[in-house]
């Protein structure tokens, strides 16, 4: 059931991982030592900047070496994350759509994605309270990759979160290295630069797949909706850890499915977690129809329990005949804390913050 589970989560969040793999990653910093004020100039560099480098992937026991290319030219970002051994993996996102080559699986998978914001995933901005949850601090300079790099932590204040350090560059605020950590400090996941460039300009080429798509099956993921069925849209978690909040309520239609599942995410300003409700498959089948007639293959079991998803964790169970998934870059209480506590109400619009 735990590989259902996983199968299934790569399906909700099928290009999650690479948004999760860099955790970090350039804007000429000013001799401030705020480190909130670092972590700033590191989302905006990785926004605004040209850059080209390689790095390898830590996690679970496994290394991956990958190689990113993020060009900005005339307010157009163009992205593409590829994987130089192991699954031979590619992901480019040009503006508003983002394209997942994974020829482990034989499958193109194109989906929307906002032209907004860093492709790769960076720090979330902290919003107001944050501290409440995170301590963030400046450690002991050191160098990285030759560099003078400044280095800071942010650790979480309780067992619900994940805690990130960062080596940014001291003269570019560009993270050469990063950790993703648990709230003892242990390393879940690391990735560290073996070179990085930051060019003028970047040619067409350098952006292109190198995948041969020949023979693979293509699904295009339906775009973001605002409400799904109104029966999805009842579904809403009841309690969740402390300072967790809802932040979207929509729909979004999950690989080849015909109708829209109910998509919530909930974040703490820093961590995020994505909730998607979905009807189960051929639960109303029969009543429907008004007949005796057999289905002709018996439905999947619905999917319950906990997988690993790249550096975070995906729960999944059944609520009053619906599957709930929550998924997330967060500890395992987590994602069943909020899988658990998701049930229908009457309220289906979005809490005032």
């Amino acid at each position: 059931m735990t590989r259902l589970v996983r199968k299934r989560a790569h399906w909700l969040l099928p290009c999650a991982v690479a948004g999760a793999m860099l955790a970090s990653l350039p804007q000429r910093s000013s001799a401030a030592d705020d480190p909130r004020e670092w972590l700033q100039k590191m989302n905006q560099a990785l926004a605004t900047r040209n850059y080209d480098g390689t790095f390898f992937h830590l996690s679970e026991g496994r290394v991956e070496t990958m190689r990113i290319v993020h060009r900005v030219r005339a307010g157009r970002v163009i992205e593409r994350l590829q994987s130089l051994d192991g699954s031979g993996r590619e992901f480019v996102r040009n503006n508003g759509e983002l394209t997942c080559y994974l020829p482990d699986q034989h499958t193109v998978l194109v989906e929307p994605r906002p032209a907004h914001g860093p492709f790769l995933g960076s720090l979330p901005q902290f919003g107001a309270g944050a501290d409440e949850f995170y301590r963030i601090e400046t450690l002991p300079s050191t160098r990285v990759l030759g560099r003078a790099a400044r280095v800071i932590a942010v650790n979480p204040k309780d067992q619900f979160r994940f805690g990130y350090r960062l080596w940014l560059d001291e003269s570019t605020a560009m993270p050469l290295k990063t950790q993703l950590c648990d709230s003892r400090g242990q390393v879940i996941e690391q990735i560290f630069f073996a070179r990085l460039d930051m060019p003028e300009s970047i040619p067409d080429s350098d952006l292109a797949p190198a995948v041969r798509t020949e023979g693979m099956r293509w699904v295009r993921q339906g775009p973001s909706q605002d409400t799904a069925s109104p029966t999805l849209s009842a579904f809403r978690a009841s309690e969740l850890p402390p300072g967790f909040h809802l932040t979207v309520a929509g729909a979004q239609t999950i690989g080849g499915a015909s109708v829209p599942a109910s998509h919530l995410v909930y974040s703490d300003g820093l961590a995020t977690v994505s909730v998607f409700v979905e009807a189960q498959p051929g639960a109303a089948t029969g009543a429907a129809a008004g007949t005796d007639t057999a289905p002709s293959s018996p439905p999947e079991p619905p999917m319950q329990g906990l997988a690993r998803v790249g550096s975070g964790f995906a729960f999944s169970t059944v609520v009053q005949g619906h599957q709930v998934t929550a998924v997330g870059e967060v500890p395992a209480q987590t994602v069943e804390f909020i899988a658990h506590s998701v049930k229908s109400s009457g309220a289906a619009e979005l809490p005032r913050r």
